[in-house]
C-alpha cells in the first residue's frame, strides 16, 4: 500500500475525545418556518375547498356555513393531528348522502351530536390500533359504496340544476324527474350548464396559455364564471345565504330511538374511517411518485390518521359543522401543487376561516344552481369507469353492482352489508369450485387439479385418481394454494397404494414459494416418488419458501440414494447438495416455479429493452442482495458491483475503465434518473485498507484499493466531522471508514463528465446508502455538501431507498 492509516483515525482516545456518542452536541432550538411550496399549495387547495364545501353543505340540506366549519376544522385539527401529512380533510361528497339522511330523520342539531359520537368512536378505534383492518374490506365494496353515493348525489342535485327542489330518496327523485323537466327554470339551467361547461373545458385549454390557466382550479373558475355571468345579466336565482355566525346552530343532545342513533353513529364512523384510510393510502402512492418527497414526508400512520379524523369530527360536530373525512380531490391537488409538509393543509384551514369571516358578502353572490352543478359533477365522477374495469377484470363486478344498488335503494349501511354478504358468498363459491381433469400423454397419466382442494372436492378427486391404472406413471399437478385435511388424506392414501402396486407418482404445484397442504415426513414419501418441492411437502425438510438463498441446514436427513428431480444425480445430504448441485437445483426450481410467473414480464423487457430508473453501485459482498433490500425486480436497477463499492476518479493512469464505462452507459444511454452508492457493514475491503501495512508486493487487490485511499484520508482529516449513523457515532473505525467511503465515492462520481453534465441539467440525483447486514437495516445519506454526513434510519425517518 502506498499510504498508511493516520494515527488519529484508529486512536481510541482521539475517537472518544472528538466524538462522544452518548453526549451529542447541543442543537439550536427549532424555529417554525413555512416553506414557500406549502404556501402556494395551501392557496390552491383553498380555492378548490371553498366552493366544494358550500356545495356539499347544499347537497346535505345543512346550513351552508356548516361546510365552511368542517373545511376549517379538517384543515386545522386533522391536518395537525392526523397521520397522513399531505391528506386534506373536510366535508366529503362520500358523506353527503349519509348526512342528508340524518338531517331528514333527526334534524340538524342531533346530526351534529351524531358527528361528535362518531368522532369518539374513531378515537376508540384508533386507540385499539385497528386502522389496518379497515383496509381488509374488498375494494369492490368500497368503490361500489362510493359509486352508489355518487349516483344518489347526482340524481338529487339534478333537481336543483333544473331549478327545483330534490326529494329525500333516490326513487322519489327519479319519479319526480319528468315533472321537473316539464317545469324547468331556464335561468337555473343556463347557470348550471355554464358551470358544467367550464368544469369540462377549463382543463383542456391547449397551448402555453392553457398551461398557465390550468394552474387555477377548474372548480373555482366554474363557480366564479357562473356567478359573474348571473350577476352581470341580472338573472333572478336562489343564491347562497350565510346567516350571521351569532345565530349559527351548534350540536344539541341527541333525540330519537336508541337503535336508530347507534346505527347512525356506526354508519358515519364507517364511511368517515374507510374513506379517510383509503385516501391516506392513495396519498402515499402520490407521494412516492414525486422524487425526494417520500424522504421528507414518510408513509402515513393509519392509526394516528384515525385518531386525527376522530378529533376533527368531535370538534366539527361540536361547532355545528358537517362530518369530516379525507377528501381525494383536495389531497391530490395538495400533492400535485408541491406541498412538502402538513403546514399546507393547516394553512388551507386558516384561509377557510378568513374567508368565512371576511368574504361573506362575496360568497352570497354565488347561485345555488352553480354549486349544485359542481356537486353533481363530483357525484358523477365517483362512478369511476376505471374502477368498473378493475373489478370486472378481477371477477368482482357482482359485488360492485350489488353494493352500488344497495346504497342507492336502501342506504349506505344496508348497501355495504349487502356487498359484504355477496363478497362472502362469491368467496365461498370460488373455494368450492374445483376443476379436476385426467388425461394420458405418452403413457403418463396426468391428473390436474385447478382451484382449492377441500373436502367437497374429495369425491371428484377420488374418481379422477382411480382412472389411473395400477403400476403406471402418474403426475398429479395441484394448481391451488389450499388443501384441507380430508383432501390431503385422500391424496396420501392413493399415493401409498399406487406406489405399493409398482407405480410412480410425481406431485407438483405451480404456485411459486407455496407448498400445498401439510408437510409430510420422510416415511410418508417413498424415495424417488415425490418431488423435492411437491404438493405434500419435502421429505424431511420444513424450510420456509425463502430458504433457497439462505445458507441453511434442512431439519430432516435425506436418503443417501434419493435422486434429485429432473434427472439430477442423488446427493449424500444437504451439505453435499450445496457443494455439488446447489446451482443446478436452483436453476431447476427457477424453471419449475418462477419462470412461468415472470416469463411475460421478461418477454416485454426483451422486446422493449432495458429502461432502469437508477444505477446502483454496491460492493461485491455475497451478503448484499440488491433486489431484496431495494424491493426491485427485473429491469428496475442497473447494478455495478466491485470490491469496496469504489468509483475510480477519471483520468488516472492504469485506472479501471469498467466502472467509468458503466457510469457513462447508464447516464448517457440508459438515461437513469439517479445513482446510488451503497456501502455495508463489515466490508472486507475497508478492513483490508485499515490493516494492510504500506509497501510489500503490489497485488491486484492492493492496486484496486488505492482508489479508496481518499476515503482513508477523509476519515483522518481532523477538520471534518465524522459521519453519524441515525444519531449515533459509528461503532468502530471500520464502520466509520465504510460510511466515509460512501460519501467519498459520491464525490468521485461528480468528477465524471457525464455525471457533472446531468447534474447541471437537473436530470440526475445522487444518493448515498449504507446497509447494516447484521441488523438487516438500510440507511440513507441525508447530509452532505458542507453539512454533517448523516445516515438516517430509513424506516424510522420515513425514507425510501
Amino acid at each position: 500500500m502506498s499510504a498508511c492509516v493516520p494515527t488519529h483515525a484508529t486512536d481510541p482516545s482521539r475517537t472518544r475525545r472528538d466524538h462522544q456518542p452518548h453526549s451529542p452536541p447541543p442543537t439550536e432550538p427549532r424555529r417554525f418556518r413555512v416553506a414557500g411550496a406549502d404556501v402556494s399549495a395551501s392557496i390552491a387547495v383553498f380555492l378548490i375547498a371553498l366552493p366544494l364545501s358550500l356545495g356539499i353543505a347544499l347537497a346535505t340540506g345543512a346550513p351552508l356555513q356548516a361546510g365552511l366549519v368542517a373545511a376549517a376544522v379538517g384543515g386545522l385539527v386533522a391536518g395537525k393531528l392526523g397521520g397522513s401529512p399531505l391528506q386534506v380533510s373536510g366535508p366529503a361528497a362520500g358523506l353527503a348522502v349519509v348526512t342528508a339522511d340524518l338531517i331528514h330523520r333527526y334534524g340538524w342539531r342531533t346530526t351534529c351530536a351524531i358527528t361528535v359520537m362518531a368522532g369518539l368512536a374513531q378515537l376508540g378505534l384508533g386507540c385499539l390500533r385497528v386502522a389496518r383492518t379497515a383496509l381488509a374490506v374488498s375494494p369492490a365494496i368500497v368503490h361500489g359504496m362510493l359509486a352508489g353515493i355518487g349516483v344518489t348525489i347526482a340524481v338529487a342535485q339534478l333537481h336543483i340544476v333544473l331549478g327545483g327542489t330534490p326529494q329525500s330518496a333516490v326513487l322519489d327523485n327519479l319519479r319526480a324527474l319528468p315533472a321537473q323537466l316539464a317545469g324547468l327554470h331556464p335561468a337555473a339551467l343556463s347557470v348550471s350548464v355554464l358551470t358544467l361547461s367550464l368544469l369540462l373545458l377549463w382543463p383542456r385549454i391547449p397551448g402555453r396559455a392553457g398551461r398557465l390557466l390550468r394552474k387555477l382550479p377548474a372548480a373555482l373558475i366554474a363557480v366564479a364564471g357562473a356567478t359573474a355571468t348571473a350577476s352581470l345579466t341580472g338573472l333572478t336565482l336562489p343564491k347562497v345565504d350565510l346567516p350571521s355566525w351569532s345565530s349559527h346552530a351548534l350540536a344539541g343532545l341527541p333525540e330519537g330511538p336508541v337503535l336508530g342513533l347507534v346505527a347512525a353513529v356506526l354508519t358515519t364512523t364507517l364511511v368517515c374511517s374507510v374513506q379517510s384510510l383509503l385516501g391516506a393510502v392513495a396519498v402515499d402512492k402520490l407521494v412516492s411518485g414525486r422524487p425526494g418527497l417520500s424522504a421528507r414526508v414518510g408513509r402515513s400512520d393509519l392509526d394516528r390518521e384515525l385518531l386525527g379524523q376522530g378529533a376533527a369530527n368531535i370538534v366539527s360536530g361540536s361547532l355545528g359543522g358537517l362530518p369530516v373525512a379525507g377528501v381525494a380531490v383536495r389531497s391530490s391537488a395538495n400533492v400535485h401543487a408541491g406541498a412538502v409538509s402538513r403546514n399546507s393543509t393547516m394553512l388551507h384551514g386558516v384561509l377557510v376561516v378568513v374567508a368565512a369571516l371576511l368574504m361573506v358578502p362575496i360568497l352570497e353572490f354565488i347561485p345555488l344552481a352553480s354549486l349544485a352543478a359542481l356537486v353533481m359533477a363530483v357525484g358523477i365522477q365517483m362512478v369511476s369507469l376505471h374502477h368498473i374495469r378493475t373489478v370486472t377484470r378481477h371477477r368482482e363486478v357482482l359485488v360492485y353492482a350489488v353494493t352500488t344498488l344497495g346504497v342507492v335503494l336502501f342506504g349506505v349501511l344496508e348497501g355495504v352489508a349487502l356487498g359484504i354478504a355477496v363478497a362472502v358468498a362469491v368467496s365461498l363459491h370460488r373455494l368450492t369450485r374445483t376443476r379436476i381433469t385426467h388425461d394420458e400423454k405418452e403413457g403418463v397419466h396426468h391428473v390436474h387439479v385447478r382451484g382449492q382442494l377441500t373436502f367437497l372436492a374429495v369425491p371428484r378427486l377420488s374418481r379422477a385418481l382411480h382412472l389411473v391404472p395400477q403400476g403406471t406413471r402418474a403426475v398429479v399437478e395441484l394448481d391451488g394454494s389450499f388443501m384441507d385435511h380430508a383432501a390431503y388424506e385422500a391424496l396420501q392414501d392413493w399415493h401409498k397404494t399406487h406406489t405399493a402396486q409398482g407405480g410412480s407418482v410425481h406431485l407438483t404445484g405451480r404456485r411459486a414459494g407455496i407448498r400445498i397442504g401439510e408437510p409430510g415426513s420422510a416415511a410418508d414419501h417413498p424415495a424417488g416418488n415425490t418431488d423435492a418441492e411437491s404438493a405434500t411437502g419435502t421429505a424431511g425438510c420444513r424450510c420456509s419458501p425463502w430458504t433457497p438463498w439462505r445458507n441453511h441446514q434442512c431439519d430432516g436427513p435425506q436418503s443417501a440414494s434419493a435422486p434429485a428431480p429432473d434427472g439430477l444425480p442423488g446427493e449424500a445430504g444437504a451439505s453435499g447438495e450445496r457443494s455439488g448441485h446447489q446451482l443446478a437445483r436452483g436453476i431447476s426450481a427457477f424453471q419449475r416455479h418462477t419462470a412461468p410467473l415472470v416469463r411475460g414480464e421478461l418477454a416485454r423487457l426483451a422486446r422493449e429493452g432495458q429502461r432502469p430508473s437508477q444505477l446502483f453501485l454496491t460492493c461485491a459482498d455475497s451478503r448484499l442482495v440488491t433486489s431484496m433490500i431495494t424491493s426491485s425486480g427485473p429491469g428496475d436497477l442497473f447494478v455495478v458491483r466491485n470490491v469496496g463499492n469504489l468509483v475510480p476518479l477519471p483520468g488516472q493512469e492504469s485506472g479501471d475503465d469498467s466502472v467509468a464505462a458503466a457510469i457513462e452507459y447508464a447516464v448517457e444511454v440508459l438515461k437513469v434518473r439517479s445513482i446510488t452508492v451503497c456501502g455495508h457493514s463489515g466490508c472486507g475491503a475497508m478492513q483490508a485498507l485499515l490493516t494492510t501495512e504500506p509497501g510489500g508486493a503490489q497485488t491486484p487487490l492492493k492496486r484496486w484499493l488505492r482508489h479508496a485511499l481518499p476515503s482513508l484520508e477523509r476519515m483522518g482529516d481532523g477538520n471534518r466531522p465524522w459521519a453519524r449513523l441515525a444519531g449515533r457515532a459509528p461503532a468502530d473505525a471500520v464502520e466509520q471508514l465504510c460510511l466515509t467511503n460512501v460519501v467519498q465515492q459520491l464525490e468521485h462520481l461528480r468528477a465524471h463528465e457525464s455525471v457533472t453534465r446531468a447534474l447541471r441539467d437537473g436530470a440526475l440525483e445522487l444518493h448515498g446508502m449504507y446497509f447494516h447486514v447484521g441488523e438487516a437495516q438500510a440507511y440513507l445519506l441525508t447530509g452532505a455538501d458542507g453539512e454533517d454526513d448523516v445516515f438516517d434510519h430509513v424506516r424510522a425517518a420515513g425514507l425510501s431507498a
